[in-house]
């Protein structure tokens, strides 16, 4: 039986990046100190009045909240609330809304919800039914992020806090080098520089490994629902998975290494690609062009549909 490294107590798991087992207690304490590290990393809570986590119901963005609100329970200057957004999937969102909505209620937290229904005049599963051009995913990142931002904007959040954990980061990293896609490197999170119109975001669970997060949430006992968007299947994104998990699997600290190597690099990417200069879409959004993301492409689904 494995013992605890730092108790001798009975472990739960062991970590393999860094040769250690951890009892119950341990883990938490260690997830939670990195949280902390990350939070004081990517902003000064000295500026922040409100901060709000983007909550879909699922692991990530739990733990995300729940370690929050135990970091800034103490800080009575600071409000912390989630935003939900219901794209109108039906044999998905629904569990998860519920299970937002059961956290947010526990921990006392202010929660908005916001729909594509009402805000579009449509839900992801039409749009599924119809795009020819792209993926659902590429319609639903653009579509909600747009209502994240609307909605942080209406309720005066500063900053917002986003589930993504390591295996996210390192994925995104990897996608954008093998595409060249150098200039949207530079734009990852966590934003440093607040552009006119956009609430910035911050990724508490940045070094931490997707499965660190999913025993995080089962030890604390979390709300949460571990199913899979219909529509993730198809996502580009599910090959790069495979090849970091892969890497890791053979090297363990493969993927700390690989967003490690990003952290050195990144002043210089932000240095040779400023941030763009916004403009205000007709919708009233920030946009780099004359039209905002989100407006062309439901200009573009509602023509297929048509």
């Amino acid at each position: 039986m494995a013992r605890c490294s730092k108790c001798n107590k009975k472990a739960i798991t062991f970590i393999r990046y860094n040769g250690t087992h951890l009892c119950k207690d341990h883990f938490i304490e260690y997830v939670e100190k990195r949280v902390k590290a990350e939070i004081r990393k990517q902003i000064d809570l000295d500026r922040v009045k409100h901060v709000s986590v983007a909550l879909s119901g699922g692991k990530d963005s739990t733990v995300a909240l729940c370690t929050l609100k135990n970091i800034l329970h103490v800080r009575k200057d600071i409000a912390l609330s989630a935003i939900t957004v219901d794209e109108g999937i039906d044999e998905y969102r629904p569990l998860t809304l519920s299970k937002a909505r059961e956290l947010t209620k526990s921990l006392e937290v202010p929660h908005f919800i916001i729909s594509f229904r009402n805000e579009f005049g449509i839900d992801m599963d039409e749009i599924a039914k119809s795009a020819k051009k792209r993926t659902p995913c590429s319609y639903c990142g653009v579509l909600r992020r747009r209502c994240i931002n609307k909605v942080a904007k209406q309720e005066r959040v500063d900053v917002i806090a986003t589930g993504l954990n390591l295996d996210d980061t390192t994925q995104s990293i990897l996608m954008n080098f093998t595409r060249g896609d150098i200039e949207r490197l530079a734009r990852l999170g966590p934003h440093v520089k607040i552009q006119p119109g956009l609430v910035p975001r911050i990724q508490p669970l940045r070094s931490i490994p997707e499965k660190e997060n999913y025993l995080y949430a089962l030890l604390k006992e979390l709300p949460f629902s571990d199913d899979e968007c219909p529509y993730a299947e198809r996502a580009l994104r599910n090959e790069y998975r495979e090849i970091i998990n892969k890497l890791e699997d053979r090297s363990p600290g493969t993927r700390h290494a690989i967003l490690s190597s990003y952290d050195a690099i990144l002043p210089a990417l932000r240095d040779l690609f400023p941030p763009a200069s916004i403009k205000v879409c007709t919708c009233g959004e920030p946009t780099i062009n004359g039209k905002c993301m989100a407006c062309e492409l439901l200009e573009e689904i509602k023509k297929e549909i048509a």
